[in-house]
């Protein structure tokens, strides 16, 4: 992952900010959209492209673009910059891929100890039982 190609891709778009905020609010727009083109990226390989599109499907559009947005402070320049940290903290956190699990045999003394509490448990429970009269 090439993080100066990625930023190159990335599209921003200045938004009026919701909330309150008095007069300033209606004449600033200081919230951010960044968005950025998944299926059209050059930085990306295929592979990474794939494993995103698995981890990141319920934050991409259908054309397959990730969209976000912040409006944390007043400065639109302090919000591009914030935009730009949570989209790299999202596709190098959601690029890891998980260990495999290697399968593993529980240990001799593990399964006679299993096996005796079983037959305690047992012995334990016949004697609550009546008995029985013949």
């Amino acid at each position: 992952m090439n993080v100066e190609n990625i930023l190159k891709e990335l599209n921003f778009k200045a938004i009026r900010s919701s909330g309150a905020g008095g007069q300033h609010v209606n004449k600033t727009s200081s919230k951010i959209e960044l968005t950025f083109d998944l299926e059209n990226s050059n930085s990306l390989s295929e592979d990474e492209k794939t494993l995103l599109k698995t981890k990141l499907s319920s934050k991409l559009t259908n054309e397959n673009v990730l969209i976000l947005f912040c409006e944390e402070t007043r400065s639109q320049h302090r919000n591009k910059d914030l935009a730009i940290k949570r989209f790299l903290g999202l596709i190098e956190a959601n690029l890891i891929r998980p260990k495999r699990r290697k399968k593993t045999k529980p240990s001799k003394g593990a399964i006679k100890k299993r096996l005796e509490t079983k037959q305690r448990t047992s012995v334990k429970k016949a004697l609550r039982k009546r008995p029985k009269i013949e």
